[in-house]
């Protein structure tokens, strides 16, 4: 069997067929057979070796959710066996340092961990970082095989594994669903887009392939081991190896060897936390990086997964917390938007099939992790973008540790996108028009749903109001009523000029949980331009 079908793991359920693929001797033939207690076979598929590559692929017949199953391959007198299978939903969850934040960082860490014992049906597995210049068809290294959840799996050391967005977003699934849940993996702490992306996606929005080279050679020690896909990080020499906390920048590696060997997986969705990179790389190509991110990997994982991984497989992702208080510019906020393919809310015509998290609530300041020094951690390399170094001495954090609200949004989205839940509220409210009373110096903002006013900030609404388009001048706009769609701004120094308006638009946009709107159901309104 190729490397990540192993003992204890999930397959996906009914309606698709999972694909189960290996490796063998070419020209051979290779009987995969599925069987239930006592033996008893329900499913038998042969398969024949192809060419060079020594690989065999079958699709099983759907099955119902449930278990433990067996699932035998054998040639000639060779077989193998795994045992302890359930069929399920499969999720892959990939990105940067936020996603690869385990259950031992996170607030209320004990507790979480303690919990893993009632978790039996969910099951997880963890791809080890690795990078590739070319297309890998098998993952070369493994973390965390197929596993059942244990305290000691789900917190295996910082930015390791388990991830505690992947945990906490499948655990609550399998909650939601009672249906047992597979989770997957892939994620590397301060990688950019471009390094999960395939060459043509990134074709596809213009970026050169070899955009990120400059960070190779150029840069001092620090990024030197990084080759050997290992880093040293000064600040944590006492915790485990830390690979997870500065990954690499080169366009396409991690695409080549985390993601393309999954392609033959049969998935149900895929939950993605990254940008915190791109808000110093190529920030104002993420509106089309990303979405044609997406687009590229549900069209590999269709046609690896021999069109059982459905064409529109649900997306959820998670929008940038906070970062720095006090920052000098507004990439945060522009990358915030740039998540949305600049439409501000999700699903849209861009980006079908997808789900958000809004997450600039839950800023933390004084999370351990991710207190920057010049030149180390998430945000080395920088100063080759002529970024000051200095800015990374501040106080905050790149890495919050509430992760609960995190993936109880992402739930949210998972179970009205992925599982058609329609009566559902998983979006926070968005404004759907604005409009001038000019005698009395008012805008009216009206809302798609109720809301709920946690916070007069003075702030937070920003107008634009001079006499050209750019460069704009932003001006506060304060807010002086809120029905209960509504909310009405004064335009105080404005005149009856006004361009534009934005909410929310700064890197540390409200403290936590104290955003200035919410709906009834607590879900933050999200930021606007």
């Amino acid at each position: 069997f190729a490397s990540y079908y192993g003992d204890h793991m999930v397959l996906q359920r009914e309606p698709a067929g999972a694909v189960v693929w290996g490796h063998g001797e070419p020209g051979a033939v290779v009987t995969v057979t599925l069987s239930g207690a006592q033996g008893l076979v329900i499913t038998k598929k042969t398969a024949q070796v192809k060419g060079p590559s020594g690989t065999w692929t079958t699709v099983l017949d759907p099955m119902d959710q449930g278990g433990p199953y067996a699932l035998t391959a054998k040639q000639g007198s060779e077989n193998v066996t795994l045992r302890d299978i359930y069929f399920g939903d499969v999720w892959l969850c990939s990105g940067q340092s936020n996603m690869a934040m385990t259950v031992l960082q996170v607030a209320n860490a004990s507790q979480e961990l303690a919990a893993a014992a009632r978790y039996p049906h969910v099951r997880i597995f963890a791809a080890a970082p690795a990078r590739s210049d070319v297309e890998l068809e098998d993952l070369e290294q493994i973390a965390l095989p197929w596993s059942i959840p244990t305290a000691e799996n789900l917190g295996h050391g910082n930015f390791t594994y388990f991830s505690a967005v992947c945990w906490l977003l499948g655990r609550s699934l399998y909650e939601a669903l009672g249906s047992p849940v597979g989770l997957v993996e892939a994620a590397w702490g301060g990688t950019p887009i471009e390094a999960w992306s395939s060459r043509q996606a990134l074709q596809a929005c213009g970026l050169p392939e070899d955009t990120g080279r400059w960070v190779e050679g150029e840069d001092e020690a620090p990024r030197a081991p990084l080759w050997h896909g290992a880093c040293f990080n000064p600040l944590s020499s006492s915790t485990s190896p830390h690979w997870h906390v500065s990954g690499p920048q080169t366009p396409s590696v991690l695409w080549n060897a985390m993601i393309h060997p999954l392609l033959n997986m049969t998935l149900r969705g895929i939950a993605w936390y990254q940008g915190e990179a791109n808000a110093f790389l190529h920030t104002d190509r993420y509106n089309c990086t990303f979405p044609t991110l997406i687009a590229d990997w549900r069209r590999a994982f269709h046609a690896g997964s021999a069109g059982q991984t459905e064409p529109l497989l649900p997306f959820g992702f998670v929008q940038l917390s906070t970062y720095r208080r006090e920052s000098p510019d507004d990439s945060f906020a522009r990358l915030r938007w740039h998540q949305t393919a600049d439409l501000g809310v999700v699903p849209n015509a861009r980006m079908p099939g997808t789900f958000m998290a809004v997450a600039m609530d839950l800023g933390d300041e004084h999370s351990p992790y991710g207190r920057r020094v010049p030149g180390r951690g998430e945000g080395v390399g920088m100063k080759l973008l002529g970024t000051n170094p200095i800015s990374f001495l501040f106080l905050g954090s790149i890495h919050p540790r509430d992760k609960q609200n995190v993936a109880h949004r992402l739930l949210l989205g998972a179970r009205a996108v992925a599982y058609g839940d329609k009566d559902l509220v998983f979006q926070g409210p968005y404004p759907t028009r604005a409009v001038l009373e000019v005698t009395r110096g008012l805008l009216n903002v009206t809302y798609s749903q109720e809301l709920i006013c946690r916070q007069r900030d003075a702030r937070s609404f920003e107008v634009c109001c001079s006499s050209q388009a750019s460069p704009c001048r932003w001006l506060p706009a304060p807010v002086v009523a809120v029905g209960s769609r509504t909310v009405t701004l004064a335009l105080g120094g404005c005149g009856t000029l006004v361009l534009g308006l934005r909410y929310a638009w700064a890197e540390w946009p409200c403290e936590y949980q104290s955003c200035p709107l919410y709906n009834p159901q607590g879900l933050p309104a999200p930021p606007f331009l």
